[in-house]
């Protein structure tokens, strides 16, 4: 099927839905030129390593093992209750799916260790997975890239938006590193094309909870 082409979207323009949660802690960083550069650097760097990768949980468990964040660097999925969003027409229809067929909406907080570093709403499609992976799902703080990294998916992704661009310096003391600093949409597909997933995740300002280099 064809799939949307890549939007990066302002600051402005929001995603519809996706909340990161506040529960998230930095380290302290200088507010001057240099720190505010390497910021800066190591976001981009950490968008490009997203688009670039199908698994955004494998991507940040190199995000957390590089950066020193916790020890087994191993990104977990803390499931939000209460926090069911059917999926929408559009939805069905990016998903290829019938207006009867089953979705499931799973929201989680993915932690590494200590820190929330992003929040991830997903709708996929039960019955284009394994009766092991959906059991994981069901049961388990399992990461979804992690339960069905077996199905050699590739990711297909509809949009970015950047939430915060360092800048410059405006005085000294120390960086305000906002709680939502980028967010990702896109759609996972099976080898053969077919879509099984759309994931809208909220990267929060603990993506930086290391000391600047």
């Amino acid at each position: 099927m064809a799939l949307p082409l890549l939007a990066v979207i302002a600051a402005t323009t929001a995603i519809p839905r996706a909340e990161a949660a506040d529960l998230t802690e930095t380290a302290l960083w200088p507010n001057t030129p240099a720190a505010r550069q390497q910021a800066e650097t190591l976001l981009q760097r950490l968008n490009a390593d997203l688009l670039s990768h199908p698994s955004a949980t494998l991507t940040l468990d190199r995000w957390c093992r590089i950066h020193g964040l916790a020890s087994p660097a191993r990104v977990a999925a803390e499931p939000v209750h209460d926090a069911y969003l059917p999926p929408t027409a559009a939805q069905r229809q990016l998903l290829a799916v019938a207006p009867d067929t089953p979705v499931i909406h799973r929201r989680v907080r993915l932690r590494c260790g200590g820190y929330v570093l992003s929040e991830a709403d997903n709708w996929y499609v039960p019955s284009r997975l394994t009766p092991a992976m959906n059991h994981q799902l069901e049961t388990s703080d399992i990461a979804f890239g992690r339960a069905v990294q077996d199905l050699h998916f590739r990711r297909h992704t509809l949009a970015v938006r950047l939430l915060w661009h360092p800048g410059t310096s405006d005085g000294g003391g120390e960086m305000h590193i906002p709680a939502r600093v980028l967010q990702h949409q896109a759609v996972l597909v099976l080898p053969d094309g077919t879509p099984f997933s759309e994931v809208i995740e909220t990267y929060t300002g603990a993506v930086l909870a290391f000391p600047p280099h």
